[in-house]
């Protein structure tokens, strides 16, 4: 449990820490966030983290509370004063308090809260035995590019996979092409070998590791293809996986009732998982190996 949040330019107690009631995030979900990882006391892909967050602030037409500098001492200092070195930082800022009005506020000021939890260890039979997926339909708006607070049909598909025994939901669109996971970005590796994943359009959230994983894909010199697939397709298979700023690159084994290639970890998420993890370690500034997440 965090010991300290922060909430609009003050560090306060966790468990005394609180927002208007007016708080247009808490009325309307009118409201950004990001998940930030933290590897040995430094931020992971800090940089693109802070990049989406400007894109999801100027697309809702929320002004920027402070500047990348001021934001980034804020939430170092908060991780410092937790102890947390290998965990997470979770980061929310909202248009402001205003009286419950659909239109935006002219003199509302931007709420920032921010709170930081130590690493959830990963299961190793989770790593070396795979996960599964089912699939949903995606019942989202459709802005999913924007880190918007507003998750409620996350939180559902989330639910729907725990009651199925399922480690994520796979959502679908009307045509039935997978779109993305709850929390996660959706892979698959073709019978002939190649990397697929769903272009970043309005239909999902570009992910911050999805991005580096694409860079690490392309200097191994995986076959790797930007386009959408079905969910007959993800079924066929030879493997798959998600990633995510909590999960890295996680195989999954299993979708629906269907099994995944021979139902193990492929070649290709065990290899893309090592390449992230070294990269994980290099920011921590340990030896590719030697550096463990917990």
């Amino acid at each position: 449990m965090s010991r300290f949040a922060y909430v609009n330019g003050r560090f306060v107690r966790y468990g005394s820490a609180t927002v208007h009631i007016e708080d247009r995030g808490y009325q309307f979900a009118d409201g950004v966030y990001e998940v930030i990882a933290l590897a040995g006391g430094k931020f992971v892909d800090l940089d693109l983290h802070l990049q989406r967050l400007d894109r999801s602030l100027s697309e809702l037409r929320i002004e920027r509370p402070m500047s990348d500098r001021a934001l980034t001492f804020v939430l170092d200092n908060l991780a410092k004063r937790n102890g947390i070195r290998n965990g997470s930082v979770y980061l929310q800022i909202t248009r402001g308090v205003a009286p419950r009005d659909f239109v935006f506020p002219r003199d509302a000021v931007p709420q920032v809260v921010a709170v930081a939890r130590r690493a959830k260890p990963i299961a190793q039979t989770a790593i070396e035995d795979g996960v599964k997926a089912i699939t949903i339909p995606d019942i989202r708006w459709a802005r999913c590019d924007i880190k918007s607070v507003a998750l409620l049909p996350a939180a559902l598909g989330k639910q729907a996979a725990r009651e199925a025994g399922a480690y994520e939901a796979w959502q679908y669109d009307r045509d039935g092409f997978i779109t993305e996971g709850t929390s996660s970005n959706a892979w698959i590796v073709t019978p002939d070998g190649d990397l697929v994943t769903r272009p970043a359009t309005n239909a999902i959230l570009n992910g911050i590791t999805r991005l580096v994983v694409i860079e690490l894909a392309k200097a191994a010199g995986l076959r790797f293809v930007e386009r959408p697939f079905s969910i007959k397709e993800a079924h066929a298979a030879r493997e798959a996986f998600v990633t995510s700023t909590t999960s890295f690159v996680m195989p999954i084994t299993q979708i629906d009732e269907t099994p995944i290639g021979n139902g193990k970890p492929g070649s290709f998420t065990r290899e893309l998982r090592e390449k992230y993890m070294a990269h994980m370690a290099e920011i921590a500034g340990a030896a590719a190996g030697t550096w463990k997440w917990a």
